[in-house]
């Protein structure tokens, strides 16, 4: 199992379109993937509304876990994701 925290760093935060990517990234891989929000709410990283209902706005630190035979490739791959702001300039 990895853990690190994450920070949201787009401007807009975990929108639809973020959320979106986010989930169709983490649908690739095998492992059990959660995200975690301040308040404690954890949410499958592979379901959309589960998702956004964490509620992640610009500046949010989010725990990640991802736990299988491809927790590596998996955590690489999402937190080069989240880092480059979903794709996002701002």
């Amino acid at each position: 199992m990895k853990t690190a925290p994450i920070d949201i760093v787009n401007k807009l935060g975990m929108h639809a379109r973020a959320a979106s990517k986010l989930v169709n990234l983490t649908k690739t891989f095998a492992s059990r993937i959660e995200l975690t929000n301040p308040a404690g709410e954890t949410a499958d990283a592979k379901r959309i509304m589960a998702v956004m209902m964490l509620e992640a706005v610009c500046g949010t630190t989010l725990e990640l876990t991802c736990d299988g035979d491809d927790e590596e490739e998996a955590f690489a791959a999402i937190c080069s994701l989240v880092a480059d702001r979903f794709g996002e300039r701002e």
